[in-house]
């Protein structure tokens, strides 16, 4: 898929680890997986905001689109 979720960065940059960042956005760390190795097909604009008010960030500072990826 051409698009890829930058989660791993930006958890770095803010010092969280993945099981606090999955508790405080309300999904399970085996969720957050999925999404950081790019398993994933879908993301819920529910899920999607709550990542953002976490990381205080916005969509475009986690998903990207990669037309070399395939």
């Amino acid at each position: 898929m051409a698009i890829r979720i930058l989660i791993d960065r930006l958890l770095l940059e803010r010092g969280m680890l993945v099981g606090e960042f999955a508790e405080a956005v309300g999904i399970t760390p085996a969720n957050v997986a999925v999404l950081k190795n790019g398993r994933a097909r879908a993301v819920r604009f529910s899920t999607l905001d709550s990542i953002c008010r976490v990381l205080d960030c916005q969509p475009g500072d986690i998903l990207v689109w990669d037309d070399e990826e395939q």
